[in-house]
């Protein structure tokens, strides 16, 4: 979504949890956007007292960003925070952030007096917001789906790889159903695909396309996600099943996994397979991933696309080698 200009992102120090650093900084405004530092060693004067000044920086998006390096008495937090918001909608600023770790949690209480709101939180931070006008708000939303990936992986006996789960919806149900999971934070959906199978049934496999996916909404913690049906080529066949979330694993000829009457009753189990052994036995493409590089960023990302379609279209696609 677009982002509302000025944004002021606060930030605090947070010790172990550095990995979570990214928030809304990286989601809406680009955690590394810091220009001119400005002076924090003058004081201001609230009700005829020296008040410190929180240090910050301006941002590229006409913000201004807070870093705290040392934990502050609430009292004190609370008294320097009303004077910048002050002087903050004076000047125009439209939409606060607060990044509380768990460490300065005491803190929560005097941001939230002065009206934040929870945004969303980590496991080593809360993220608060605050909009300065009079205005309905337009800050950005808090992340907004999961993505889940299952895999179709088939051995040249026509045998499917499957397992049967300890927990869940369809524990002790004695369904086999296509190894499942859900991709990590900054994991690529081929990667994460891969990962998933090889830990569920210590198969080695290779990633070959993204058959197919399904968005559904209002699902884990009324979130919406987004599920990506991929097809592996196994390099290994012995099975080895991960024994905290799998009751079993094997493989098992197509049409025994077929006749179940849990892939009949199924829409989506049911197309998996018939998208899977489409592409196995027919002319269906799926998307392949492309690296590529985004005008804005240095960062590699992938591009899922139907390879083989749009070179009957338009020829060879150009320049499609990885940057060294």
């Amino acid at each position: 979504p677009a982002i509302p200009l000025p944004l002021l992102l606060v930030k605090w120090p947070s010790g172990a949890g550095e990995r979570q650093r990214s928030g809304v900084g990286s989601r809406t405004m680009s955690a590394s956007i810091y220009s001119t530092k400005v002076d924090a060693e003058s004081a201001m004067t609230t009700n005829g007292r020296d008040v410190e000044l929180l240090p910050f920086v301006n941002d590229k998006h006409g913000g201004v960003i807070i870093e705290m390096t040392t934990p502050m008495d609430p009292q004190l937090f609370s008294a320097s925070l009303k004077s910048l918001l002050s002087k903050w909608r004076e000047q125009g600023i439209r939409g606060v952030w607060i990044k509380l770790p768990i460490s300065l949690a005491n803190l929560i209480q005097s941001a939230v007096e002065e009206g934040f709101w929870y945004h969303h939180a980590e496991e080593t931070y809360l993220m608060l917001a605050y909009w300065l006008p009079n205005t309905p708000h337009t800050l950005p939303v808090n992340a907004t789906h999961r993505v889940g990936v299952g895999a179709f992986v088939m051995n040249d006996k026509r045998e499917v790889l499957v397992v049967q789960e300890k927990s869940g919806v369809l524990k002790g149900l004695g369904i086999w159903k296509f190894p499942t999971g859900v991709v990590e934070p900054g994991e690529d959906i081929n990667i994460g695909v891969v990962r998933e199978v090889k830990e569920e049934t210590g198969v080695d496999a290779e990633f070959v396309e993204v058959l197919a996916f399904r968005q559904s909404h209002k699902a884990y913690f009324e979130k919406s996600d987004l599920f990506f049906v991929c097809i592996l080529r196994p390099l290994s066949f012995d099975i080895t099943k991960q024994e905290s979330e799998i009751e079993d694993a094997q493989w098992m000829p197509v049409e025994e996994f077929a006749a179940q009457p849990f892939v009949q009753q199924h829409e989506l189990v049911k197309y998996i397979l018939e998208v899977g052994l489409a592409k196995a036995d027919k002319e269906y493409t799926g998307f392949s991933p492309i690296s590529i590089k985004s005008a804005f960023s240095p960062k590699q990302s992938l591009f899922y696309m139907n390879r083989r379609d749009l070179e009957k279209a338009s020829g060879p696609i150009i320049n499609t080698q990885k940057d060294s």
